[in-house]
C-alpha cells in the first residue's frame, strides 16, 4: 500500500480531554491534496490538539507541510525568523556557528497567538529541535469548556462584551533599539500592531461552539468598565481560566510535530532551566476559514 493511502493511526483524548495523537505516516511523503490532511484538519477542530509522532523533517519539509495545510505566517518582526525560512518562528538559546538565530524564551505566559491582530492566527505548529525529552513542552486550557464552566456572575461579564488585545508588553528588544527611550518602542509598537477590539466570546466558523476569547498575555481590558472594574473583572476570570484543573500538559517527543486550534486553545511553553539548550521551529497556519463568525477570513 502507497504512503499517500495509508489509514490514519489516531489515538482519541479520553473523554472531556484534548489532543488527538496521530501515528504511521510521514507528513513529507503525502502530496498535497492527500486525503488524510482533510482528516487531520477534522482532528484539530475536533479535538483541538492533534500531535503527529515520528516525523523527521528538514526546514524546507517543515514549510512545505504548513503549506499542505494551509497558509503560512510570516511573522511581522523579522527577529525571529529562520534565516533562510521566514515562515519558520524560531525560539532557541542555541548558537548557530556562533550567531543568535532567532528569540530565546518565548511565550512563557498564558495567550493565543496573535490575539493582539484584526485577524488572528488560526493554527499554530511546533517542531522541537533541541531539548530535554519529558522536561519541555506546552500546556493548553481549553476554553470551550471553560466557557460552559464559568460561573454565571462571569458569564454575566463576558457575554456580549467586547475585550481589547495589546502585544505592546511582549515586544522582545533588539539590538537596533539601543539608544532609543521606552517610550519610542512602545509607540513604534503600537504603530505596527495597534490594540484591537475582539468580542469576549466567539462562535468557532467550523464547530460553532462558542469559546471564551480572552488570555492574560495579550487582553487588557473589557470596553464598558473603569479601571478598578476591568482590574478586578479581568482578575476573576483569568483566575477561573488559570486553575490548575483546566491545564492540559503535553511533554515533547523526539519527532513530535504538533499543530492546535488558536480559537480554542491558550497556550504556555514551559520554562527553560538555567543551562539547559532548547531550540523548537514554529510556524502559524491561516485555515481559510474566519477566526470567528461575523469576522472576514
Amino acid at each position: 500500500m502507497s504512503q499517500a493511502t495509508v489509514a490514519l493511526q489516531v489515538v482519541e483524548p479520553r473523554a472531556g480531554e484534548i489532543g488527538a495523537e496521530v501515528r504511521g505516516i510521514d507528513v513529507k511523503r503525502l502530496p498535497a491534496g492527500s486525503p488524510e490532511f482533510g482528516e487531520i484538519r477534522n482532528l484539530i477542530y475536533r479535538h483541538r490538539l492533534v500531535v503527529i509522532r515520528g516525523q523527521q523533517l528538514d526546514e524546507a519539509q517543515y514549510v512545505e507541510f504548513a503549506r499542505k495545510m494551509g497558509r503560512p505566517q510570516v511573522y511581522f518582526q523579522s527577529n525571529y525568523h529562520h534565516p533562510d525560512h521566514p515562515e519558520i518562528f524560531v525560539s532557541s538559546n542555541v548558537k548557530e556557528q556562533g550567531r543568535k538565530i532567532g528569540v530565546a524564551g518565548t511565550g512563557n505566559y498564558w495567550h493565543t497567538d496573535c490575539s493582539f491582530e484584526q485577524k488572528p492566527l488560526s493554527w499554530t505548529s511546533i517542531y522541537p529541535q533541541v531539548f530535554e525529552p519529558k522536561r519541555r513542552g506546552t500546556l493548553y486550557i481549553d476554553m470551550t469548556k471553560v466557557y460552559r464552566d464559568l460561573p454565571s456572575e462571569l458569564r454575566a461579564r463576558v457575554d456580549g462584551a467586547t475585550a481589547i488585545h495589546a502585544g505592546q508588553l511582549r515586544y522582545k528588544v533588539q539590538e537596533s533599539d539601543i539608544d532609543r527611550s521606552l517610550k519610542e518602542l512602545l509607540e513604534r509598537i503600537d504603530r505596527e500592531v495597534p490594540p484591537v477590539r475582539h468580542p469576549a466570546v466567539i462562535t468557532h466558523p467550523v464547530t460553532k461552539e462558542r469559546i471564551l476569547y480572552l488570555n492574560s498575555g495579550f487582553t487588557v481590558r473589557l470596553e464598558g468598565l473603569n479601571h478598578e472594574e476591568n482590574a478586578a473583572t479581568l482578575k476573576g476570570l483569568f483566575d477561573f481560566i488559570e486553575r490548575e484543573e483546566h491545564v492540559h500538559d503535553h511533554r515533547w517527543d523526539e519527532g513530535d510535530l504538533i499543530i492546535w486550534d488558536n480559537r480554542s486553545l491558550v497556550h504556555m511553553s514551559t520554562s527553560v532551566s538555567p543551562g539547559e539548550r532548547s531550540k523548537s521551529y514554529r510556524i502559524g497556519i491561516y485555515d481559510g476559514q474566519p477566526f470567528y463568525e461575523g469576522l472576514q477570513s
